[in-house]
């Protein structure tokens, strides 16, 4: 009896195991790097993929991958405030555009100096 309990647990367990789950479905492990800023955004994308990239290269063991599902917590907050903020830069350039074909200068130079400096953060 206890031999057959034990195998019905095990097949169960087995079975939701192996169930797809989505990612609003998954339990959050980890709390990802913050990146209050598109400046930090970038810094921690930049860190935690050079950190993805050494274990990638090396041999993938239960500790490695351990490590990748922690890394991947901060590039997703890196990755969401990069996307939320290449949004408002492309809002920032369309002002740019539109002041430039208006001859106002005064927006002109507020939107592009705006777009500039976020820019630069994006490439060096």
């Amino acid at each position: 009896m206890m031999k057959l309990c034990l195998t019905a647990v095990l097949l169960l367990s087995s079975a939701l195991l192996s169930t797809p789950v989505s990612a609003s479905e998954r339990p959050d492990h980890y709390k990802g790097k913050p990146a209050d800023t598109l400046q930090q955004a970038v810094a921690n994308f930049s860190e935690y993929n050079e950190k993805l990239n050494a274990l990638l290269k090396a041999e993938l063991t239960p500790q490695a991958m351990a490590d990748i599902h922690q890394l991947t917590y901060t590039i997703e907050v890196a990755l969401e405030k990069i996307h939320t903020e290449t949004g408002k830069l492309k809002d920032t350039l369309e002002e740019l555009h539109v002041a430039s074909e208006h001859m106002d200068m005064a927006s002109a130079k507020r939107s592009g100096d705006a777009y500039i400096n976020a820019a630069q953060t994006l490439v060096k």
